[in-house]
């Protein structure tokens, strides 16, 4: 039986802002009242927690995140990020080989840009995810609310308007989701997800590293993260190594429900 993935849309999207400005005037009160000696750590510790979860990939201080599927079968959800690329043909042809599944968390200007690729990810039965419209890999954590809106609903669009179907989980580049993020994922009805075994792929080129470090972290119900693209050129090879450890350990790949 394949398990159902709760939905986890944000229910409060606005909440970290009352606890901010609460934590502000805590902070006001303090350093009025004792001095800067008090209210400049208070001040510190005060953003500490924004920080925290903005920094920190699969926190969910800001809005709910799906790190593992609720189940004890031997099930893994196999996620390959930043696609498609030139990988994604030979990486669906290995699926098919080990009668496998995975969802595709695609960037929306190379979706836009490989139009064939994203119908054919759909065609072969596997699921598709909003990865971002750019991949703004070093800035996506600091995107101000109307960049990240148009981040995320540029690239619902393009894939809705690619495949006729509305994608409805997110992945933030890099993992990083700041306070910007729950709103846009309460108004299209979409859920974060994150990870619970990942490799490093994007950099590690060793496709028995990869295997190693994924296996060191497959647990029932995982959500194992993997890429294409790569300038190591070598994400194809890793995920043949990764389906083939997989299989080793008897587990299946599935798409939630």
């Amino acid at each position: 039986m394949t398990p159902t993935a709760p939905r986890l849309t944000p229910k409060h999207p606005h909440a970290w802002a009352y606890f901010l400005a609460l934590s502000q005037a805590l902070v006001v009160f303090l350093w009025w009242r004792f001095g800067w000696q008090v209210g400049v750590p208070a001040m510190v510790l005060s953003h500490a927690p924004f920080w925290w979860a903005t920094l920190v990939p699969d926190s969910a201080l800001f809005s709910p995140v799906l790190r593992r599927l609720p189940t004890q079968a031997q099930v893994a959800w196999l996620t390959i990020d930043d696609g498609p690329s030139e990988d994604t043909h030979a990486i669906l042809d290995l699926l098919d080989a080990h009668d496998a599944k995975a969802t595709f968390f695609l960037v929306g200007e190379r979706a836009r840009a490989r139009p064939d690729l994203v119908r054919e990810i759909a065609r072969r039965g596997h699921g598709i995810g909003n990865h971002s419209a750019t991949h703004p890999q070093a800035w996506f954590w600091a995107l101000p609310p109307r960049r990240m809106r148009e981040e995320i609903e540029r690239t619902q669009a393009t894939l809705r308007e690619l495949t006729g179907a509305t994608p409805q989980w997110f992945r933030a580049v890099v993992g990083m989701a700041n306070p910007f993020v729950a709103a846009v994922l309460k108004a299209h009805g979409m859920t974060r997800v994150a990870w619970s075994a990942r490799a490093y792929d994007a950099f590690a080129s060793d496709p028995a590293v990869v295997a190693d470090r994924i296996d060191r972290q497959l647990t029932p119900g995982a959500i194992v993260l993997l890429h294409e693209g790569a300038k190591h050129g070598r994400n194809v090879d890793a995920v043949r190594a990764v389906l083939e450890r997989l299989q080793a350990r008897g587990y299946r790949t599935i798409l939630p429900d």
